[in-house]
């Protein structure tokens, strides 16, 4: 297909981008402020999670025509989706919970609490074993049977995760996290999850992805400012980017 998808929280559409040229081909409205986005070969159709909007944009990845907007019961987070099952995972952060859409009929066919995970954010998926990944912002990484729902093992983790990934070759699971570090766990077995390192990145480094072929993390990074002031009853300000210092870092087995 040939297509790449950007989420564009600020003006509350969807880029879909020529990945040759990186022209953007066209722009596709969503919900308000969407965030995380995710593609499903099973039926080529991108969805956007949208913070504000409390909702899913389903549209067509070729053509990028509105398929359905899917109501959600709070502010969704990171989503994934298993195509075997027919059915997307996504987190809602302010209701401790993780809804399962149907990738047919679009609607949500179950909800299940995360406890004792809270604030879920990063996600990810062991299909094989049928297991998810959820980070939580009180600093716990639940594992969860992706079949019934039932939390089956956590393990502690940094402050101000945003990301998580699974490699299935290795069996590990990675939490990102704003203190600096990455929580490496391992799945011991599908019922047990055991940390096994605690990376040391960059402080914000918290947006990552796993290559599964070489099994390298990649996370954004830079430096900041000192942190503003915070004003009561006003959102926490996030710090400035100090300008020039943005890169990626890359982590590897043995490097």
């Amino acid at each position: 297909m040939n297509r790449g998808f950007t989420s564009n929280g600020q003006e509350s559409k969807a880029s879909i981008i020529d990945l040759q040229t990186l022209k953007t081909l066209s722009k596709v409205n969503t919900g308000e402020n969407p965030d995380a986005i995710l593609y499903d070969p099973g039926r080529q159709e991108v969805y956007t999670f949208n913070g504000r909007g409390q909702s899913a944009t389903v549209f067509e990845a070729k053509s990028g025509k509105l398929v359905d907007t899917v109501p959600l019961p709070g502010k969704p987070e990171f989503a994934v989706v298993d195509t075997r099952v027919k059915r997307v995972y996504a987190n809602i952060e302010d209701k401790n919970s993780v809804v399962v859409i149907d990738t047919e009929t679009h609607k949500i066919a179950v909800t299940w609490p995360i406890a004792p995970g809270e604030s879920a954010s990063g996600m990810a998926i062991d299909f094989k074993n049928h297991r998810l990944f959820v980070g939580c912002q009180n600093k716990l990484m639940v594992m969860m049977d992706s079949e019934n729902g039932r939390v089956v093992s956590t393990v502690p983790i940094g402050q101000g995760v945003d990301a998580n990934a699974f490699d299935p070759s290795t069996g590990l699971a990675f939490s990102s996290n704003g203190d600096g570090t990455v929580t490496i766990a391992r799945e011991e077995t599908p019922e047990k999850l055991a940390v096994v390192q605690t990376l040391t990145t960059m402080r914000g480094a918290r947006t990552m992805t796993l290559d599964p072929k070489t099994h390298n993390l990649y996370l954004a990074a830079a430096e900041y400012e000192p942190a503003l002031p915070t004003v009561p009853g006003a959102p926490r300000p996030r710090p400035k980017i100090v300008p020039g210092t943005f890169r990626v870092l890359v982590y590897g087995i043995g490097k």
